[in-house]
């Protein structure tokens, strides 16, 4: 009898020690996974949602995550607003929610900051510039869009860009946008 209880009490005690390390390594794996996601797969498995957005050099902006790109994303806002932020001009996000999604053939996945920026530019759309250095935003409309740098013809945004209205051509390093606003 003796024997018996010593051997089901060995035995519980192996299958203790079996259930610790498959807790643990099933941990481990968890972790090891979650340091496989980055911020853009955390933004994109937020799409559809009303996040705020803590920005480098601008107010935080609070909107509908509409879309991800390489390394952009894009905020609608209540009053009619798109904004194109950079990744890198990110400071937090809030409001985002447990859900992670890994870019997955998408085009938005693909499409990055300078493939967007030449569509505004063709569209010929008004925007404001935030950039980093605290001069404050500008306003115009985008002329150039090169490998590392946008050319902004600045005008009041109620003005069309025309040669008369335009008051200065400014080239701003893609590196130091932190936002752009389109009404």
């Amino acid at each position: 009898m003796r024997w018996d209880a010593l051997f089901a009490d060995l035995e519980s005690q192996f299958e203790a020690l079996q259930d610790g390390d498959l807790y643990g390594e099933v941990a481990d794996r968890i972790r090891a996974e979650v340091g496989k996601i980055t911020v853009l797969d955390r933004l994109r498995g937020a799409v559809n949602t009303v996040v705020r957005v803590e920005l480098n050099d601008a107010e935080p902006v609070r909107g509908l995550l509409s879309r991800v790109g390489k390394d952009c994303l894009l905020l609608e806002t209540e009053r009619y607003e798109e904004w194109l932020i950079p990744v890198t001009a990110l400071v937090a996000v809030h409001r985002l929610g447990p859900w992670a999604e890994p870019a997955v053939g998408a085009v938005e996945g693909k499409l990055g900051l300078a493939h967007l920026l030449r569509g505004i530019a063709r569209d010929r759309s008004p925007v404001t510039l935030f950039c980093s250095g605290g001069g404050g935003p500008v306003t115009g409309t985008i002329d150039r869009v090169g490998a590392d740098f946008v050319e902004l013809a600045e005008h009041p945004l109620d003005a069309p860009r025309r040669r008369t209205e335009v008051y200065n051509v400014r080239l701003v390093p893609t590196q130091s946008l932190r936002a752009l606003r389109r009404r």
